[in-house]
């Protein structure tokens, strides 16, 4: 009985109140979490469900343009029904829904200002999926790799390290589908596991002529290459109260792997002396591949000096030839800055970026942002639209480059959640979302850990958790081989 309790209080003293219906006028929209006002959502989401700051109960309507209404009532946070919430949607696409919000507050009832939220005609990917992990350092804490259908609040784990000793990380799809993936496993049963036309299979990545293992990993359009990067990274920590810890890389390179042949192709001018080259990145029409790229310095005292500009190189995809000419696309060193994760908007129209003060690890940086480069026109920009005073750093694009999903440390400084947002033909983005949940207040103060590499997937993947934990744990890995470019 005790799980009944605070609903038959909240209900007990919501009867005993003034009905909403005669609640006062409070003169200002609603202060609520997550903030919802105003934003764009697409119909495929799930239900935005909220707390208003300070209510003991709620009465909240959302209203269509054609007179449906979904409403919640009773429960300090909203409850909307999935089914009905995705039928309002539906209704609403390329307008605008109407939510009003009463709260009761010492026993009185405040009316507050309605806002809208709308409905892109633009459709997003069926679901997300991204690492989390605790705020461990020196050990391998609980991760795993897991999915979460965004039209609801479903999340499975498609790989936990529960499963075996070491760290999941880097995942990668090809354009978003769940079919193709890349998955690298840090540790003593350290491998690349690649699943390609329904076959999963375990690699070594490392060989002789490169520097270590293939992390990062960014798939060519055709599916037939993969491009990786392969980093010597370390950690420290910082003494100011303002940051934590710092990671960074001793030396960094990139290789294309040639899934096909099964070979690692690289070359000079992208495994440069002296030069530090790191995530790398496919156009949409899989003939350029953007990199970072920094001039090496002294670690750790010269740390801060490491600045990341943004270079392109051709690539050949018939012949799996790396171009001769790297071009310098973005000089962040001028201005004292450094990019990390470039990533082109599928369309081509596009390339977003983090860019931060220095190094490679944007993440621990309160100072990161997102940056945007309009291919056609040359211009780079902030995006003001999604910015905030704290961290906004990794981010991905849906299939159709309508969304992008990005993570964020604005919430609370110390956790990093997930956020959605809009970006239409011009771009421009919509105000961000919150990745919804059901009573979020209560989910994401419980939650302590980190959302880490948010992908889309326009679809469920199908991985045999089973299949994959024997394989990992076996000690079978098949070898890359080696070949330089033309």
């Amino acid at each position: 009985m005790k799980r009944y309790i605070p609903l038959l209080v909240i209900l007990i003293l919501v009867a005993c109140q003034p009905k909403a219906r005669n609640a006062a006028p409070a003169g200002v929209r609603p202060e609520i979490y997550p903030d919802y006002v105003g934003v764009t959502i697409p119909t495929g989401i799930a239900p935005l469900d909220f707390t208003v700051k300070g209510a003991e109960a709620v009465d909240v309507q959302v209203s269509a343009a054609d007179g449906k209404v979904l409403r919640s009532r009773g429960r300090a946070c909203t409850r909307f029904p999935a089914r009905r919430w995705a039928d309002l949607l539906e209704r609403s696409v390329g307008d605008s829904l109407t939510v009003t919000v009463s709260g009761l507050f010492d026993g009185k009832w405040k009316a507050f200002e309605p806002f809208g939220i709308f409905v892109s005609p633009d459709p997003i990917d069926y679901g997300l999926n991204y690492r989390l992990l605790e705020p461990g350092y020196e050990v391998y804490s609980l991760m795993g790799i897991y999915e979460r259908e965004l039209g609801s609040f479903k999340q499975r784990a498609l790989l936990e390290n529960t499963q075996f000793d070491g760290c999941v990380n880097c995942h990668s799809y090809n354009r978003n589908d769940p079919s193709a993936f890349s998955l690298h496993i840090r540790g003593q049963h350290g491998a690349t596991l690649l699943q390609r036309d329904g076959e999963l299979k375990a690699f070594n990545t490392k060989t002789d002529s490169t520097l270590g293992f293939c992390v990062y990993p960014y798939w060519h359009p055709s599916g037939n290459y993969i491009a990786y990067s392969t980093n010597s990274t370390r950690q420290g920590f910082h003494v100011q109260e303002d940051k934590l810890i710092e990671v960074y890389d001793l030396a960094s390179d990139l290789q294309v792997y040639d899934v096909v042949h099964n070979q690692i192709i690289t070359a000079p001018q992208i495994k440069q002396e002296g030069v530090w080259e790191s995530f790398p990145a496919f156009s949409p029409d899989g003939k350029t591949l953007y990199f970072t790229a920094a001039a090496q310095v002294e670690i750790p005292g010269g740390l801060t000096e490491s600045h990341y500009n943004l270079m392109k190189v051709s690539f050949e995809p018939e012949t799996g030839t790396i171009g001769k000419n790297v071009e310098l696309v973005i000089d962040a060193a001028s201005l004292s800055k450094s990019i990390a994760f470039p990533k082109p908007s599928f369309d081509g129209r596009f390339l977003m970026y983090t860019l931060c003060d220095y190094g490679t690890f944007p993440i621990w940086h309160h100072e990161s942002d997102l940056w945007v480069l309009d291919l056609e026109t040359g211009e780079t920009r902030p995006v003001d639209e999604v910015n905030s005073p704290d961290t906004d750093s990794y981010h991905d694009w849906s299939s159709n480059s309508r969304w992008f999903v990005f993570s964020s440390r604005r919430d609370d400084g110390l956790f990093t959640r997930l956020y959605v947002a809009h970006f239409d033909e011009n771009g421009v983005a919509g105000k961000p979302f919150m990745l919804p949940q059901r009573d979020p207040q209560n989910y994401y103060e419980g939650l302590f850990r980190s959302y880490n590499v948010p992908e889309f997937v326009t679809g469920p993947v199908s991985l045999d958790k089973r299949s994959a934990q024997k394989m990992i744990n076996s000690p079978e890995r098949i070898p890359f081989g080696f070949r330089w470019s033309d």
